[in-house]
């Protein structure tokens, strides 16, 4: 339905701020992208403030059908808050006014707008960490990750998102607040509609609190540098490393391509001759730690490795993950448009998902750059393009599709940590089946009859194509 200047005001009546409510062009415009691809602008945004200020607005739009997308800092990767068919985003930018540390019961109880990286902080002031931590945790809010079930290079030893959250406040379709889960490790009453929530990318209700797990934070840490001649031996490695017994805590891949373009950007000494730049971080007793990391460099230079370098302070351990951290800003710079899938694979296959890659990249000529959290099976293929170059888009286009091809084929996933949004929607039915998609719009259609909760996102419409195009 159109939002007329009447649903408008009563909108506006929902905030105790008038300032949160925003119409005007460069607003709307502000808030019609994300960290994806494609332009949508809503008709209004709303900064609410609370939960009572969120269910009043979702009636609102319940009455009126008019849709609503939520909406964290606009990181995400997958179009997860676009506004494809207008109407409200509900931006939750600024609701970061509840971050409570519960030591004893090693709980976290925050509200949406929380930066993912503050409640780390808040938890290490108590000898306790929260370990998820996607590469824009400095950014994103806890509640966008929470939609999205956000992963990074944590996940191989500690999970993502979902492994931490004990329960939420959220607001159902019609404007019910609700409450699910609680602070106990162990909940099995009835369904698990917590674990439902997460991931929903605000499909199925709206997160307005969530109750967060913590750890004892690891008394140490040692980093390691592998250098491979074969990025194939890399894969190797990695798979060698896993099954003798050491779980790393995080396990991170730099494909050629990517060391190339962080040394041109940044100049840091890397050797741009290898294939491959494997970094494995071991956590836990500094005793215990030492022992394995023996371990490691020994499975390594059995496989292959031209080198091990090990971090001796901290300085160095922080120099070594620099180079990471620096592929995604080294990467823009050699073109303006990027295009990152997080394809997910089997352990054991990564490998033959480098050699299926590096055949995508030639048969179609393209710029593509691989790394991510290889110890997961979590890669990030990235492909750097120009969307002015429409002829250019259209291969990459079928490169992506091919891409997730290649992924199902041997036994993984559309996607890792990013989800599914609107740039993978088209592949659902790949991975999952007639069946279990129609499985999964029942459940949609159950909590969401009007489809007014971030409508255009997972489902893809019949006949529905994979496009890059901002026409």
């Amino acid at each position: 339905m159109k939002v007329t200047e009447d649903i408008l005001e009563k909108l506006k009546k929902t905030l105790a701020d008038p300032k949160r409510f925003l119409t005007s062009e460069a607003d709307l415009y502000s808030f019609s992208f994300d960290a994806s691809f494609g332009m949508y602008k809503p008709d209004v945004v709303c900064q609410p403030m609370s939960s009572t200020e969120v269910a009043s607005i979702v009636r609102i739009a319940n009455e009126y059908l008019i849709p609503l997308c939520p909406r964290g800092r606009g990181t995400s990767l997958s179009g997860g808050p676009l506004p494809v068919h207008g109407g409200i985003v509900l931006d939750f930018s600024l609701w970061d006014t509840k971050l409570v540390i519960d030591e004893e019961n090693l709980i976290a109880t925050v509200s949406p707008g929380v930066i993912t990286s503050h409640i780390n902080d808040a938890a290490n002031e108590f000898g306790l960490m929260y370990p998820p931590d996607p590469s824009s945790a400095h950014v994103s809010t806890i509640g966008g990750n929470l939609a999205e079930n956000a992963g990074g290079p944590r996940g191989l030893k500690y999970g993502v998102t979902k492994n931490y959250v004990l329960g939420l406040e959220i607001v159902t379709a019609d404007g019910k607040i609700v409450r699910t889960g609680g602070q106990t490790i162990k909940n099995v009453t009835g369904y698990d509609l917590t674990k439902l929530i997460v991931g929903s990318e605000g499909t199925l209700a709206i997160i307005t609190e969530a109750t967060l797990r913590l750890i004892p934070k690891p008394q140490a840490s040692l980093t390691a540098m592998v250098l491979f001649d074969d990025i194939i031996d890399a894969g190797s490695a990695i798979s060698k490393v896993l099954v003798s017994g050491i779980m790393p805590s995080k396990m991170e891949i730099m494909d050629q391509s990517s060391i190339i373009a962080v040394e041109e950007y940044a100049s840091l000494g890397l050797p741009v001759d290898v294939e491959a730049i494997l970094l494995i971080e071991l956590d836990g007793h500094p005793l215990a730690i030492e022992d394995e990391m023996q371990r490691v460099k020994s499975v390594c230079m059995n496989v292959g490795a031209r080198s091990v370098q090990v971090a001796q302070d901290k300085k160095e351990e922080a120099e070594l993950w620099q180079a990471r951290k620096l592929v995604s800003p080294a990467i823009v710079k050699l073109k303006p448009t990027k295009i990152s899938e997080d394809a997910t694979i089997p352990r054991s296959q990564i490998p033959e998902m480098f050699r299926r890659l590096k055949l995508i990249k030639e048969k179609y000529n393209i710029h593509l750059v691989v790394f991510g959290h290889a110890g997961d099976g979590n890669l990030h293929p990235n492909i750097i393009t120009d969307q002015r170059d429409k002829e250019e888009m259209r291969r990459v286009e079928m490169a992506v599709a091919e891409i997730f091809k290649a992924a199902i084929d041997l036994g993984g996933t559309l996607s890792g940590e990013h989800g599914i949004g609107t740039m993978k929607s088209a592949f659902m039915e790949m991975e999952l089946g007639v069946d279990g998609l129609a499985m999964m719009k029942s459940i949609k259609e159950a909590w969401d009859p009007k489809n007014i909760l971030n409508p255009g996102k997972i489902f893809p419409v019949k006949g529905q194509r994979f496009e890059l195009r901002n026409d």
